[in-house]
């Protein structure tokens, strides 16, 4: 008498070939099965992308260094910030009727909505001088060649903490002031997470073009 194991002996690649073929015939073919389960994914309304490196992007990276992410490390670079956000506060402590709380925060969603389009929004390199191999890249994912807790970006993830502190104290913790803050804070902060490094969220992705599989092309006699 023949015994039969427990569970399922071939690897796992081999058990899904077998379910995925199971599962097309059932719905009717191998092409309409496949469509349908395509269908089926692109109505999800939020994808996430995975942004890869190739090895030309690797070695078009070493050609020439990237002009648009070294500045920031340049001298002055760092104080630049400060002085932009003082500029700022002086300019609109002269609007009148507007309260002490009310100005800190403009200033501070003001430069929390700016860093977001520099550093988080905008893609590619103004100055193509390796060959488009950051055109896919923010600027933040270019600093240090996307290496993590470097100098510079220890010091561009502290600037809108101590922002948010700031403008939190000075508008005397009201609730509506905090939460707009916090909401500021938050959208700079979020992308800067190396877990989320070159990810992408898509809202509403655009459904995949579906290939359809033809056969032989039938022979044409002169």
């Amino acid at each position: 008498m023949s015994t039969k194991p427990f569970g399922s002996l071939e690897p796992p690649t081999v058990r899904e070939e077998k379910e995925a073929k199971a599962k097309d015939v059932s719905e009717g073919g191998t092409e309409a099965g496949a469509r349908r389960r395509q269908h089926r994914r692109s109505n999800s309304f939020i994808m996430v992308k995975h942004v890869r490196e190739t090895p030309d992007e690797v070695v078009d990276q070493s050609v020439a260094p990237n002009v648009n992410a070294e500045w920031v490390n340049m001298k002055g670079a760092w104080v630049i910030h400060v002085v932009l956000i003082t500029l700022a506060k002086l300019i609109i402590n002269e609007v009148p009727g507007i309260s002490d709380a009310v100005k800190w925060s403009i200033v501070n969603l003001g430069y929390m909505l700016v860093s977001y389009c520099i550093f988080h929004y905008v893609k590619g390199a103004p100055q193509d001088l390796n060959s488009g191999a950051y055109d896919e890249l923010t600027l933040w994912e270019q600093i240090d060649q996307g290496y993590q807790y470097t100098p510079a970006k220890k010091y561009l993830t502290s600037l809108p903490i101590a922002m948010f502190l700031l403008s939190t104290h000075y508008s005397h913790y009201n609730p509506w002031l905090f939460s707009l803050n916090l909401a500021g804070l938050l959208l700079v902060l979020f992308p800067k997470l190396p877990i989320l490094h070159r990810l992408r969220f898509l809202i509403f992705p655009p459904a995949p073009a579906s290939r359809s599989i033809s056969g032989t092309a039938t022979p044409v006699h002169s």
